[in-house]
């Protein structure tokens, strides 16, 4: 009996996911537990596994689209069984495509347009409709404007422009574009991929499901260079000064083109938002309109601590510890002597926790994520520097399981290595608290009379006021800024 695949939920904060790539193509036998896809969520990548035996006989949703949780993203069944009626329910992607054609052809015999997408003249006196999740692209039809109704000059444009004369006689992709009922397919990353690289998509031959362009067609492109038929519209959009080898006689003045006039408002271009993106937008919002911030700053010498991170790193070079270890390790034990930072807000109760597990902010491509240090208050600060360059390695790699970054009771962000002095962060809800560290610099300062240079770094720590009051937050960093002024006290 044939299966519905779905996108599968494979982090607790998924809404969507973006089919990064398929691991298996129609026609492949799969078995139950083995990988089929990869799905990019919003915080990592991840496998998606076959739930049946069988064969995949259809992918419905393309490599690079983002789609719902629940959504039919393919169909595994026996190598013989029909499975027309589940594609109906399904509605494919081509599907959902003929109809939003059907309805473009309404609009230019007359209809309200309500629901029109892209339409452009491309070279031949054609017309494309880039399917991107509804997003018009940038620099997908040969240069002409996207329009959001039929243009009426349209069809005397495309007349007026001759066909390219491509090497091999054909334009690139032109049997998948009769497959496809003359659309141009491209999924989100491969738009956004030709529009940074300057690559007309009508150029290329789609490799993925129905003709459509997908990532590793853009990719193929950059390496591959400018085909010969761009470089001949590139040739014929030169001014004719261009062309010329002849040098003009001495004198005679050259005529050089006119500098066009900037005018109206600059261009731009609309990208689809990332998985992870958008949920750090949604996340956002969440936790600075709802969550009532205050924020603490104050100062602290660090010349103790770079002198105690400086010996540590001679005695075992291969620790390589850093400034936020051990401002990791001194934050998880101040948070055990001070419980009431060390909590979240529940609705009608306060959750107290008993461990000090600590989020630590790291960049990403696409944003932020926080790994999560547990127990870093019994820890050493050696274990701590091992365990945040493994995490912070596969985030970046999007390898994270989602244990490993939900979960903290407290977040520290540090800005210090970009020459940052001072910022206030966002708490990530539910923690009541997150510190935001800045730079470590020398400045003068006066002790008993004398001006003296000292390594100064200035932390501000944001508090959920319904849980942490101003003197609970500033208890912390008291007991904070001593341990980390003065370190050999966590041995104590």
């Amino acid at each position: 009996m044939a299966t519905q695949v779905v996108m599968p939920k494979l982090s607790p904060t998924m809404e969507e996911g973006q089919l990064a790539r398929w691991l298996k193509q129609e026609g492949d036998k799969v078995s139950v537990g083995e990988p089929i896809a990869e799905i990019d969520t919003d915080k990592a990548t991840m496998e998606a596994q076959a739930l049946t035996n069988g064969v995949l006989r259809k992918i419905l949703v393309a490599a690079g689209e983002t789609v719902p949780l629940g959504a039919i993203i393919a169909v595994i069944g026996e190598a013989d069984e029909d499975i027309s009626a589940i594609l109906a329910q399904a509605g494919s992607p081509a599907a959902a495509a003929e109809r939003k054609q059907d309805l473009q052809e309404s609009v230019k015999a007359g209809g309200d347009g309500s629901e029109t997408e892209l339409a452009a003249v491309v070279p031949g006196g054609g017309r494309t409709q880039a399917t991107v999740e509804g997003q018009p692209l940038a620099g997908d039809v040969g240069g002409e404007p996207s329009v959001k109704e039929p243009d009426a000059s349209a069809g005397a444009r495309a007349q007026q422009a001759p066909p390219p004369a491509p090497a091999g006689g054909q334009p690139a992709g032109n049997g998948q574009r009769e497959q496809s009922g003359g659309r141009l397919l491209v999924s989100p990353i491969a738009a956004r991929m030709a529009a940074e690289a300057g690559i007309n998509l009508q150029t290329l031959s789609g490799s993925g499901p129905g003709g459509r362009i997908i990532k590793r067609d853009i990719e193929a492109a950059i390496t591959s260079g400018p085909s010969q038929q761009q470089q001949q519209q590139q040739q014929q959009q030169l001014p004719a000064e261009a062309k010329t080898t002849e040098r003009p006689a001495p004198t005679q003045k050259t005529q050089l083109p006119a500098t066009p006039a900037v005018e109206g408002a600059s261009p731009y271009r609309d990208e689809p938002v990332s998985t992870m993106r958008a949920t750090i937008a949604r996340r956002l919002v969440s936790s600075i309109g709802p969550v009532p911030h205050f924020f603490l700053t104050t100062e602290i010498e660090m010349d103790r601590a770079a002198e105690m991170r400086r010996q540590i790193n001679e005695l075992d070079p291969e620790l390589k510890i850093s400034i936020n270890d051990l401002i990791i390790k001194v934050a998880a034990v101040s948070l055990i002597q001070h419980p009431a930072v060390n909590a979240s807000f529940q609705d009608k109760t306060v959750r107290y926790y008993e461990r000090a597990d600590i989020g630590v902010a790291v960049a990403v491509e696409e944003g932020l994520i926080t790994p999560v240090v547990r127990g870093a208050e019994s820890k050493s600060v050696g274990q701590i520097s091992r365990e945040v360059r493994e995490l912070a390695e596969r985030a970046r790699s999007r390898r994270l399981k989602p244990e490993e970054y939900t979960g903290a009771t407290f977040s520290v962000s540090n800005l210090g290595m970009f020459g940052i002095d001072e910022f206030t962060a966002v708490i990530n809800p539910p923690e009541a608290a997150i510190l935001a560290v800045g730079a470590m610099q020398p400045k003068p300062v006066v002790r008993d009379g004398q001006v003296l240079v000292k390594q100064l770094m200035r932390v501000t720590m944001s508090c959920d006021h319904r849980v942490v009051d101003g003197a609970t937050g500033a208890k912390f960093l008291q007991t904070f800024k001593k341990l980390l002024e003065n370190p050999l006290l966590m041995i104590v």
